[in-house]
This record gives C-alpha cells, sequence and structure tokens, in this order.
C-alpha cells in the first residue's frame, strides 16, 4: 500500500497539474468536504464548498486560462503538520485573446489523509482581471455607487 502523500507533496501534485494544463484532475486533490476561502476575489470573496462544487470551478476555468507556476516558488512548512503555506507566481495566458500575464499568490493549505480539505488562496485579482479585459468592469463594481 503506497504512503500517503505529505501536505507538501499534495501540493506539488496541485501546482505541477495546473502547469500541466489538467483541470479536470484538480478536484481528485479534494476531499469531499472540502473548503476553498478567495478572501481576496474581486468584487467579493469566493467561498468554495464540497468535491462537486469543486470540479465545477476548475471546468469553468479549463480552456479559459493557460498557466504555469513559475519563479522561485516557496514552500513554508509550519508547526501543524496538516498545513503548507507557498508563494509563487503564475505566468498565464487568457486563451481567447492571448493575453499574457503574471500574478503573485500565496496558498494556506491544510491536507489531512493525503486530501486538500481546506485552502485559503490569495491571487492578484487586479492583474487577473487586467490580463481578462474585464479591469474597467471590477474598477466600476468597486466604485462607490451615487
Amino acid at each position: 500500500m503506497p504512503a500517503t502523500p505529505s501536505p507538501r507533496e499534495v501540493l506539488d501534485q496541485l501546482h505541477q497539474r495546473i502547469s500541466e494544463g489538467r483541470w479536470a484532475e484538480l478536484y481528485e486533490l479534494y476531499a469531499e468536504d472540502v473548503v476553498v476561502d478567495i478572501p481576496l476575489a474581486k468584487p467579493e470573496p469566493e467561498h468554495v464548498e464540497g468535491h462537486e462544487t469543486i470540479r465545477k470551478h476548475f471546468a469553468a476555468a479549463e480552456g479559459f486560462f493557460a498557466l504555469q507556476v513559475v519563479g522561485d516558488r516557496v514552500v513554508h512548512e509550519t508547526t501543524d503538520p496538516e498545513v503548507v503555506i507557498a508563494e509563487f507566481d503564475y505566468e498565464g495566458q487568457v486563451i481567447a485573446t492571448g493575453r499574457t500575464f503574471r500574478v503573485s499568490n500565496v496558498q494556506v493549505v491544510r491536507v489531512r489523509d493525503g486530501l486538500i480539505v481546506e485552502s485559503r488562496d490569495y491571487h492578484d485579482h487586479f492583474a487577473m482581471a487586467a490580463a481578462t479585459g474585464q479591469l474597467p468592469e471590477l474598477v466600476a463594481a468597486l466604485s462607490p455607487q451615487e
């Protein structure tokens, strides 16, 4: 019986699959009752719960973005044996337009029994909005309404 992968190994698998464009396989790394929070998402924070919901979340990104984890990825192991923190950049391309972008990210990931049970993902959503051509709409959504 193979050993259960460590939190760092699961995070490595996640980043490798993203870089290889294996979006349809990403959800397999998540537990049935996973909770993913993206607190800096704009115009509102995102909250994703459950295996099927995370599968749909990744399916929506497939064919939209091509991403590579690049640069000096730093993974911090913590005093909690289930938690790792990663600092890294994505280089990406919006498939429909060919626009490229680079965004910085921090992920705080909790892994139990070889599956991600919780993740807090901090991405540069303004850079992603600029790359996708959605920055004007985002700015308008964040502007105070008169």
